[in-house]
């Protein structure tokens, strides 16, 4: 098996590009997942040598901008016009400099996207075909993508209309979900057909296979994407009846599906970039084909689209392929999935800038937490403990008490030479560094300079300098000439994560403070200069305030009760009367037969004796037991639940089953064997 050959430091420009947020709503913690460590990513390419260009942008069309402008009751211009400058005033404070930050409605996307659509058109890959829509008649329109709801074909968990983001996660095309109902109002919906517009997928499938088997990153964007393409594609429905959006060539009454549009503006975002530098054709280095190197950064949940689609249409249209797509985990909040509607979040502007936190450790916390892969479980006890335990504990009383020491004792950095032992422990960092941002593992690269850290307290207490001051000054100022290189090497390594507390160490080394964000990784095996000044030191890292920690862990925590509460119905636990509960008709029931319900992986249709008569009862065990296993037992039914139909069929009752106790998720039925049918539970 071939190793993988480091690339970077590459002679090769590379663009990195971030996944657009919906300019819908604030910036929140979910965001930093991706944003942070393509940041620290690009900031350590630049210490490495290589040209780098950073772009992103807000997303501004398909239906999550129109359904969020109708709640609000703006037009969705003045929505997103409101939530982009949020992002744009936002990124800065957070030290994520962008080179250019656009919008997907800015000229130049409407452009390049008609542009690239029609390149598709040219070379046979966009037909149209007739297609059956949702329309919902109480609010007297088509339905497309999240105005829709109804049950998931592949898993039957509820689900949005081009995607089931409460259950599989699997992008479903218009038409595809069952049982649709208007998001809107909740009305059954009823079919109407409609002229739309199709991307050849299937015809890329064994280009999609070759290119993942080849394309770098992470794992988990790649494997996840090469399973799906060989499970099968199917063509793409690439318009939809919205009026807000980039309008289908050839069919001004259609728009172009968000995800069309949106990974376009990556290429847009760069020539906006180009044409602010002077020179317009600059972009073509990095889509056209070349030696430009291109590194997305994304977020799990839209792996399908960067690994499947975006490849798809950029080859079908001509232009450079991704080098590398990155995909990080999600975040959870305390243990909670990352929710908004829920309460599991933590707003960026109101509960951590306003609060005076430094955004360094937040940065710092994103990367070095766990790894790009993994999920991010955040809570203010952890970040506490990683900023008052770690950064200030080890990091900055490394810092502080070295350049103390020499600022009182010498006022310079005294005589010395860098020994081999600690000239081979910065090497050794750089190296790891380099390798970790290969390997696109940033917590590798954080887990090294803490390490770097940790070696400078063990050599400057190892060494008693507050003894050798004493008995032999020079040996002294031989260690802290070492300390100070350790210090020194420190500020350059950190600074991609830490920028600002870089800049403080680097002026306190005399070093005009700026000057550190060009610095080059090589420079930490440059010595320091003997009889440079060593300003009055300051701590660098300062812990969090118990005060503001304990306000903010109140907030999240009233949060996620309140979210609870509205979950459950009570302030507490639920509790019903007993005459609730003799509204509850439970009873014994034999299920006579067992089928697995069509086009579905989870549904199964019982066929359940309850007594006096027999029942059809959907229940979500097929993942769990087979039919077979299932028929002939007897259970405990809930018969007088509102029916609800499930992938078309009425389901007239619940099965009551209780979750296993060794293993989370798997439901075993209350079997009540040998108790006739139509028993009742009093």
């Amino acid at each position: 098996m071939n190793e993988r050959t480091l690339t970077f430091p590459s002679n090769d420009p590379v663009l990195v590009t971030c996944g657009l947020p919906y300019a819908s709503g604030p910036m929140h913690i979910g965001h930093l997942r991706t944003y942070v460590p393509a940041d620290v990513f690009v900031r350590l390419l630049r210490k490495m040598g290589t040209e780098v260009t950073f772009v992103c942008g807000s997303d501004t069309h398909g239906t999550p901008i129109v359904t969020a402008a109708e709640k609000a009751g703006v037009t969705p211009k003045e929505l997103f016009e409101k939530y982009h400058q949020h992002y744009v005033d936002i990124f800065p404070r957070l030290n994520i400099l962008f080179d250019n930050y656009g919008t997907t409605d800015d000229p130049e996307n409407h452009h390049r996207t008609q542009e690239i659509v029609k390149e598709l058109q040219k070379n046979g890959y966009i037909y149209s075909k007739d297609l059956e829509s949702p329309y919902c008649d109480h609010c007297g329109r088509s339905l497309p993508d999240r105005f829709v709801r109804g049950t998931c074909p592949y898993c039957g968990a509820d689900a949005r209309g081009d995607e089931c983001d409460q259950g599989c996660g699997r992008y479903l095309e218009p038409g595809e979900i069952l049982n649709p109902r208007c998001a809107i109002c909740g009305s059954p919906t009823r079919p109407i057909t409609r002229k739309h517009y199709y991307f050849k997928l299937v015809a890329f499938k064994d280009f999609l296979e070759k290119y993942l088997e080849n394309v770098e990153g992470t794992k988990n964007a790649k494997n996840y994407a090469l399973q799906w393409v060989r499970e099968g594609l199917k063509d793409w429905c690439i318009t939809r009846d919205l009026d807000w959006g980039v309008r289908f060539p050839g069919d001004e009454d259609l728009t172009l599906y968000v995800w069309v549009d949106a990974p376009i503006h990556y290429i847009s975002s760069t020539e906006e970039w180009a044409a602010k530098t002077g020179n317009p054709k600059a972009w073509e280095r990095f889509w056209r084909p070349g030696d430009g190197k291109i590194v997305h950064y994304i977020g799990q949940d839209i792996v399908y689209h960067h690994c499947i689609f975006w490849p798809a249409m950029l080859k079908g249209s001509g232009y450079n392929l991704p080098y590398a797509i990155v995909a990080s985990g999600m975040v959870k909040i305390q243990g909670h999935n990352f929710s908004r509607s829920r309460g599991y979040v933590v707003w960026i502007k109101e509960e951590y800038l306003d609060k005076g936190l430094s955004p360094d450790y937040l940065r710092y916390y994103m990367v070095a937490t766990t790894g790009q892969t993994r999920d991010l479980d955040f809570s203010w006890e952890t970040f506490q403990d990683k900023v008052n335990t770690e950064l200030v504990g080890v990091f900055g009383n490394f810092v502080y008490r070295t350049l103390h020491f020499t600022n009182k004792h010498f006022g310079q950095v005294p005589e010395g030479e860098l020994s081999s032992e600690i000239r081979d422990a910065i090497d050794s960092v750089i190296q790891n560094v380099i390798a970790g941002v290969n390997e696109y593992e940033l917590k590798k690269v954080a887990d090294d300079i803490f390490h770097l850290a940790s070696f400078g307290n063990e050599y400057f207490q190892s060494n008693k300098p507050w003894e050798l001051v004493k008995s032999d000054k020079e040996a002294c100022g031989r260690v802290l000439y070492n300390s100070v290189a350790i210090v020194k090497a420190l500020a350059v390594m950190i600074e991609p994560m830490m920028p600002s507390v870089a800049e403080t160490i680097w002026s306190q080394l005399g070093f005009e403070p700026s000057s550190i964000h060009d610095t080059k990784l090589e420079v930490a095996l440059d010595p320091p200069k003997v009889g440079a000044t060593i300003q009055k030191p300051k701590p660098v890292i300062a812990k969090v305030d118990d005060d503001i920690l304990a306000e903010l862990k109140s907030t999240i925590e009233a949060r996620i009760k309140k979210a609870e509460r509205d979950e459950t119905g009570d302030s507490e636990m639920v509790t019903v009367t007993f005459d609730d509960f003799k509204k509850m008709d439970i009873r014994a029931g034999t299920i006579v037969s067992c089928e697995k319900v069509p086009k579905t992986k989870k549904l199964l249709k019982l066929k359940v004796d309850i007594g006096s008569e027999t029942r059809t009862i959907v229940t979500g065990l097929a993942d769990l037991y087979k039919p077979e296993e299932l028929e002939g037992m007897t259970a405990l039914f809930l018969v007088n639940l509102e029916p609800k139909k499930l992938a078309g069929i009425e389901s007239q009752g619940m099965i009551l089953a209780i979750e296993h106790a060794e293993k989370e998720g798997h439901w075993i039925p209350i079997t009540v064997q040998g108790v006739p049918p139509g028993s009742k539970v009093a």
